[in-house]
Parts: C-alpha cells; sequence; structure tokens
C-alpha cells in the first residue's frame, strides 16, 4: 500500500506503509500535492473545517467563521463572512439565524433567475428561495431529529443527512420520498458524521461509519402510486469497509473513498489515530473490490478524529481535495507522464518506452529519445551487452552521432563485438574508423567472426587496403589459417583484385572459386589453371568450359589435359554428350579413353558416333578381348557371320545370338546359326522358343536327330502352335478390317460421286479455256463434268478409245492422280 510523507518542503511523496516490509510492484491511481500559499498561511492561524468546490474556486470554511476563496494553486483571493453572494454578480443574501448552521446548499444552477435557491441545515433544515418580488422567503422541509451536518442537492432531489438517517427531497412534487436509516446507530452521529455524494441525477452514495449504500431513485409505476411519492428508492449495492468513512467521490464507476483509520500500537497496546487512506474501490452488489489504496501523511494526523477529515471534488477534471484541519491535499489522476515516471523508478524501462511511443503524442515531461537512451543505460550497467546493442537498432534509429557516441561507449567497457551485428549499414553509414575499429577487435580475438563481417558487411564501408594489411600482418603469423586466407579472398575480390583472388580461391578449393569466374568474366586468367579446377571439382569445371567454348577452346582444354588423360576423358565424353560432332577429331582418342576409364560408355559412343575409325576401334577392342563391342564393330563393318560365331563361341548366349540375328534379318545368319546349335539342345530350345515368327519352325524340327533329349520340348511345341494361330488371328483380324475400311471409302466415294455439281458462268472449259456456258442461253451446247471437278465443251475432248468406252479426265489422268470419270453430260 502506498502512502505519502511530508517532506521538509512540504509537499507529498509516495511511500511505503510502516506496516509492510517490501515496497508494492502495483502502481498507485492517484498522486498528490499539498495546497500551499495561501492556505499555508491560513491554516497556520486558523483550523479548516470544511471546503466546497464550484467552476475553478475553492471555497474554505475555517473553525473561526471565515470564508477563504481561493484559485486551484490555493491563493486567496478574497476573504469575507458566511453569507451567499454571486462570484460573477452584485447579488447577495444576509441573515441572522436564531441557531447555528451546521451545513448549507445552493441549486446547482442558481445562476438562473429561476433557480434562486438554497438550503441550510442545523437543527431543522430550511429551504430559502427568492420570490417574484426579489424577496427571499423559507420553507421548514425537515425537523425534530437532530442537528442536519451534511446536504447534498444534485438535479431536483435534496439529499441530507441527520442523527436518525438519511432523507431524500423532491424540489418538484415538494415531496419527501425515502428515509434511509442508520446501521450503526452506536457510533455518535457528531463524531462519525454521515458522507453522501452523488454519482448523477439519480444515484446517491451514502457511507456512513464502516457501511456503503448505492441508491439508485427511480420512477414509480403509475398504478403503484396511490398516496405515495412518484419516485422511490433501490439501495443497489450495500458493502462494508475495513475502516471509517471520512468522504465520497464518484470516479467513473468507480468510488473513491476517504477513510480514517485507528491502528492498535504492537509496542504499547494502545489505539493510535494512523494517517488517513484514500481508496479506489469498484463497488459489487454485496462487497467491493479495491483498486488502489493510499495513505496519506498530512499534518497533524495524530490528532485528528473522523469528522476533521472531508473529501470534495471537481467534476469533469477528476481533481479531489482531502481537508484536515491543518492541511488540504489535492489528489489528481496520473497522467500518462506520471506512468512513465513511476515505470522509470520502479525501472521497468521497456515498459516506460513502449508507454511514451504509444502516447508520444500526449506526454509532454518525457522524450522517447531519452527513455530509450536510459534504457540502454540500464541494460549496459546490468551486463546485459547483446540485448542493449540489439534496442540501439529501434532507439538511436538513424542517428550517425549517437550511433557513434554508443559504439565508443561500448568500446570503453570492451564489449565492441555485442554492438557489431547491429550497426547500420547503409542508411546511416558512420564514420569508416568505426567500423574498422570493430574488425580490428575481431582480427585480434575471432577469425570466424571476422570473415563473418566481411562477408555481411559491403566493402564501401571501411578502408579495404588498411584491412587487407592487417590481415596480412596476420597471415604472417599464422600463414596456413582457411579463415584468413579466404577472408584476404573476398577482401580482394571487393578491392577488385581478381587475380590474388582467384589463386587463393584455388589453393584452398573453395566453392566460390566459379562464381568469381564467371562474376567477374575471368577465363584469360584460367587458361593455365585448368587441371587444378578439375581436380577440385570436375563436374562444375567441364560445365564453365563447354559453356564458354568461345573463351577457351577445345583444343586448349585437350591440351592442358594431355599429361592427365582421366580428365581429359572426363572433358571429351561431356563434350561428346552434348554434341556428337564437335569434338570429332579426338574420337579416335576417346575410343583408346573409353577403353582405359569408362568402358561402360564405350559401346554406346561407337553406336552414337560416325566419326571414329572402325577398324582401330576393333583393333583396341579386340586387344581387350571386348566381345561385346567387338561384336557390334563386325557386324557394322558387314561381318555378321564373324559377330554371330563370336557371340555363340564367346558368350554362349542364345538369346543374344537371336536377337542379334532378329537385327540384322538375314537367312543365311539363320541358317548357321541353326546349324551351329543343331547339336546343342538348350540353343535348340531357345531357337524353338524364338524363332516362330522369323524362320520356319520345320526347318528347325526336320534337322533334329532322332532319339536327341531336348529340355522342355514339349513346351516350346506348344509356344509354336500358340504363335501359329496368333499370327492367323491377327492376319484374320487385319482382313477383317481392311475390307470394312474399303466398303466404307467405298459408300463413301458413292454418296460423293451422287451428288451434283455445279456449272455456272465462271466455270471454263479446261480446253480451250473459254467460259463452259454459252453467252447466248438459245443457243445449244453440251458440257461434260468429271468427278475430279474438272469440266469440258464436249467437242473439246477427245474420242474414247477402241478399247476402253470410258472417259476420262486428261488433266488428271496426266499428272497420274487416278481416272476420272465422267460424270455428268449436260445438252440443250
Amino acid at each position: 500500500m502506498a502512502e505519502a510523507e511530508e517532506q521538509e518542503t512540504g509537499s507529498l511523496e509516495e511511500s511505503t506503509d510502516e506496516s509492510e516490509e517490501e515496497e508494492s510492484e502495483e502502481e498507485p491511481k492517484l498522486k498528490y500535492e499539498r495546497l500551499s500559499n495561501g492556505v499555508t498561511e491560513i491554516l497556520q492561524k486558523d483550523a479548516a473545517s470544511c471546503m466546497t468546490v464550484h467552476d475553478k474556486f475553492l471555497a474554505l470554511g475555517t473553525h473561526y467563521g471565515k470564508v477563504y476563496l481561493l484559485d486551484v494553486q490555493g491563493n486567496i483571493t478574497q476573504k469575507f463572512d458566511v453569507q451567499v453572494f454571486g462570484l460573477y454578480s452584485g447579488e447577495e443574501f444576509h441573515e441572522t439565524f436564531d441557531c447555528p448552521i451546521k451545513i448549507i446548499a445552493v441549486h446547482p444552477h442558481f445562476v438562473r433567475s429561476s433557480c434562486k435557491q438554497f438550503v441550510t441545515g442545523g437543527k431543522k433544515l430550511l429551504l430559502f428561495e427568492r420570490s417574484w418580488m426579489n424577496r427571499w422567503k423559507s420553507a421548514v422541509l425537515h425537523e425534530g431529529e437532530g442537528n442536519i451536518r451534511s446536504v447534498k442537492w444534485r438535479g431536483h432531489l435534496i439529499a441530507w443527512a441527520n442523527n436518525m438517517g438519511v432523507k431524500i427531497f423532491d424540489i418538484i412534487s415538494k415531496q419527501r420520498i425515502t428515509n434511509v436509516p442508520r446501521d450503526d446507530i452506536s457510533l455518535r452521529p457528531d463524531m462519525y458524521p454521515c458522507s453522501l455524494c452523488w454519482k448523477d441525477n439519480v444515484t446517491l452514495i451514502i457511507g456512513w461509519g464502516t457501511s456503503v449504500k448505492v441508491c439508485s431513485v427511480k420512477e414509480r409505476h403509475a398504478s403503484e402510486m396511490r398516496d405515495l411519492p412518484s419516485r422511490y428508492v433501490e439501495i443497489v449495492s450495500q458493502f462494508e469497509t475495513e475502516f471509517y468513512i471520512s468522504g465520497l467521490a464518484p470516479l467513473c464507476d468507480q468510488l473513491v473513498v476517504l477513510s480514517y483509520v485507528k491502528e492498535i500500537s504492537e509496542k504499547t497496546e494502545r489505539e493510535y489515530c494512523a494517517r488517513p487512506r484514500l481508496d479506489i474501490i469498484q463497488p459489487l452488489s454485496e462487497t467491493c473490490e479495491e483498486i488502489s489504496s493510499d495513505a496519506l501523511t498530512v499534518r497533524g494526523f495524530q490528532e485528528n478524529e473522523c469528522r476533521d477529515y472531508h473529501l470534495e471534488y471537481s467534476e469533469g477534471e477528476s481533481l479531489f481535495y482531502i481537508v484536515s484541519p491543518r492541511d488540504v491535499v489535492v489528489a489528481k489522476e496520473r497522467d500518462q507522464d506520471d506512468h512513465i515516471d513511476w515505470l522509470l523508478e520502479k525501472k521497468k524501462y521497456e515498459e516506460a518506452l513502449m508507454a511514451a511511443e504509444i502516447s508520444q503524442k500526449n506526454i509532454k515531461r518525457h522524450k522517447i529519445l531519452d527513455i530509450g537512451l536510459a534504457y540502454i543505460n540500464h541494460l549496459v550497467e546490468r551486463g546485459d551487452y547483446d540485448i542493449a546493442a540489439r534496442k540501439c537498432q529501434k532507439i538511436l534509429g538513424k542517428n550517425a552521432a549517437l550511433w557513434e557516441y554508443e559504439v565508443y561507449k561500448f568500446k570503453e567497457i570492451g564489449q565492441l563485438k555485442a554492438i557489431s551485428p547491429y550497426l547500420p549499414r547503409g542508411d546511416p553509414v558512420l564514420k569508416p574508423l568505426i567500423y574498422e575499429m570493430i574488425l580490428h577487435e575481431f582480427l585480434e580475438s575471432d577469425y570466424e567472426g571476422f570473415a563473418t563481417l566481411i562477408r555481411e558487411w559491403p566493402g564501401d564501408l571501411y578502408n579495404n587496403s588498411v584491412i587487407v594489411q592487417a590481415v596480412r600482418d596476420h597471415l604472417k603469423k599464422d600463414s596456413q589459417n582457411k579463415t584468413l586466407l579466404k577472408t584476404l579472398a573476398e577482401l580482394y575480390t571487393y578491392d577488385k583484385n581478381y587475380g590474388n583472388a582467384l589463386e587463393i580461391y584455388l589453393t584452398l578449393r573453395h566453392k566460390d572459386v566459379f562464381q568469381l569466374i564467371h562474376k567477374h568474366n575471368l577465363f584469360s586468367s584460367i587458361k593455365d589453371k585448368i587441371v587444378l579446377l578439375m581436380d577440385f571439382d570436375s563436374e562444375k569445371a567441364v560445365d564453365m568450359l563447354l559453356d564458354n567454348e568461345d573463351k577457351i577452346s577445345i583444343k586448349k582444354v585437350v591440351e592442358e589435359l594431355e599429361d592427365r588423360p582421366e580428365l581429359q576423358h572426363v572433358y571429351l565424353h561431356k563434350l561428346f554428350k552434348r554434341d556428337h560432332h564437335k569434338g570429332q577429331r579426338y574420337h579416335e582418342k576417346q575410343i583408346s579413353l573409353y577403353a582405359e576409364y569408362d568402358r561402360p560408355n564405350l559401346l554406346p559412343f561407337l553406336r552414337d558416333s560416325t566419326h571414329c575409325p572402325l577398324e582401330k576401334a576393333l583393333e583396341i577392342c579386340q586387344q581387350r578381348n571386348f566381345v561385346e563391342e567387338t561384336v557390334y564393330l563386325l557386324s557394322r563393318m558387314g561381318n555378321s557371320r564373324s559377330a554371330l560365331k563370336m557371340i555363340m563361341e564367346e558368350l554362349h548366349d542364345v538369346d543374344k545370338a537371336i536377337e542379334f540375328a532378329k537385327e540384322q534379318d538375314d537367312g543365311e545368319l539363320w541358317e548357321d546359326l541353326i546349324l551351329y546349335s543343331i547339336d546343342k539342345p538348350p540353343f535348340i530350345t531357345g531357337l524353338l522358343n524364338n524363332i516362330g515368327t522369323h524362320v520356319d519352325p520345320i526347318l528347325l524340327i526336320h534337322r533334329i536327330k532322332e532319339g536327341m533329349e531336348i529340355p522342355n520340348l514339349r513346351d516350346s511345341l506348344v509356344k509354336i502352335l500358340q504363335d501359329y494361330n496368333l499370327q492367323i488371328l491377327l492376319r484374320e483380324g487385319c482382313k477383317k478390317i481392311l475390307v470394312a475400311d474399303s466398303l466404307s471409302l467405298l459408300k463413301k466415294m458413292h454418296r460423293t460421286q451422287m451428288k451434283g455439281v455445279l456449272v455456272d458462268e465462271e466455270n471454263i472449259c479446261e480446253s480451250c479455256l473459254s467460259p463452259i456456258l454459252p453467252s447466248d442461253a438459245a443457243k445449244p451446247f453440251s458440257v461434260v463434268v468429271f468427278h475430279c471437278r474438272h469440266m469440258f465443251h464436249k467437242e473439246c475432248l477427245p474420242m474414247p478409245s477402241m478399247n476402253s468406252a470410258a472417259q476420262f479426265c486428261n488433266i488428271c489422268s496426266a499428272k497420274n492422280r487416278g481416272p476420272g470419270s465422267a460424270i455428268l453430260e449436260m445438252k440443250k
């Protein structure tokens, strides 16, 4: 629970309650300050007894019967005896009463001519109002229940409290509408007076002793009125508090409660007056929820009683005035600046920064940058260097001067590495010295970190030559350090010294060497380094060389690889895959290379190449006893019989021999194959299973010696018969399809020929080229039209031969397009 303590200057500050050992982490809802100036002067001679607030003026009443008009700073603007007068007019009211006046309340709209009313409370409640003759007349609203010590007027309702309870009077109907009795009759009403406040025009809040009641004024239904008032009061909430209530005030949906506190001393076990409390609570139906609680140190609180404290408030401004005999304290709702002050005091810098950013238009005393810098300093002091460095990005933004200041600060504490990942690299750009200083820091202690910065930072942030020289100096101590060598190559690249960079990359066998060559067109520099590139990554090297034949010729590459035939083969093989003709001059060389390093691809090469010498290839294959390749070469050279013999004798593979015979489709080869297989039962089985569609199986069966045992003969004969039946079925099926198609096409041709042909003036005779129809329609004519749509005058056609009476189109017959028989003869 927060408290307010009196300082030497007389100001109020929040502090820790004596009954609590640890400081509360909950933020106060209100802030406090003591009204000084004229109030201090008044209360040194007199004691405050009451206060009321109106507009921007405070009226302070004292025990000696004086009233002081104050401004909100506590300065005295006017002093007078008890009376009613206008602040902005000359009207005033003066009356002598026959008994002491305890309280007075003025109509809320007293300035209006129709609302010149006020009430006074003593032993009776008097209503004063000005008549049409400008004379004041009075009426007794209530009496006989003891002194009236509290009156609150809101709208057309007047609420007052006497010794028996609380009443509400309706000015319009001139009726008293309720009586709320006092709960704890054991408390003296003069020592523990009732506190009243209106939340709105129909909600009255009553605080008496330790009890709080929230009353709602409601309209009575017409059917229920009879002789009852038109309004009634319903208690919507009632609960008990821990301490005695000295004052109430509304705060939105919450309540501000001023409490008088008595505690028992642990040492003397005697009851004493403690600091008064100002609580903010949320009323519920039968209880309340405490939102905040502050203990206030006011002057002379040790001698005060419950009746000595008063709580007044200024509607619409959330200002609350705590009045005691020797002190007046103002409580205000805390604004965003106060919230940030509290966060900074609690060292919650991140929350303070966030609050300032959200409310930057509303804060007046704080700057986001100042809060951010304080946050960075706090993190550094706490040792959270990485977090502090990361926050610099957001807080420092594009302020280069602040960035440089923070970098030097990190240097002083030896934490340059922490801030390095977050330094700006574009907007803004710091002085080159800043970046060089950090690079030197990493170079002295962390080669990997140094290499990372070189990769990530643009080369124009620092003086490249200075860093290159620093790296060289370190390489003198450790010349084989791969990290430094790679970093030096990157620095050479930034400096456009590509030759040195390439040499280092090749030495390190670094994957970026090919990217460097492509990016900076370094092909002229690698002509004598082809072997190194191939040793490093032959696949990438060959692709690069083939993609750039215009820069490094095939001849140059082959010459460079002359002493490394295995690499030469890789290059030429990929060249052949891309284009079978580009490297034709090296095809003879490739035969030996394939035979030595890549036999599986030799046969595909021999099949696809049209430029390799077959005799040379045959010689190499025979020397190395490459049977499959030799068979292919023999067959390609036309020596199929030798090839077949080699398959049978060397490979002993009847299936391959049969496949070879099928490819060659030569009857003599089949005869040789049968003769070679006739005394070999397994070969006969293979032939019987496969030659049925190429050779008449009877030729083979007749040659089988009687009594020879042939494996799976029965199955083989069955397969021959099945193959024969399949061939018969296929032929019959094809015949049916052919007949059906022929018939369909014949019908289509017949339908086409049966159609008429249009003959008009635009058609000409294909022989004499004159119009086919005469210009004089009365003249007789005769026209012949063929199915090919050529037309002739009958007299222009040659006479049909003696062998055939049919006539044919001369034009189509001459072009060998088939005969065109006449389809129409027109006569007139």
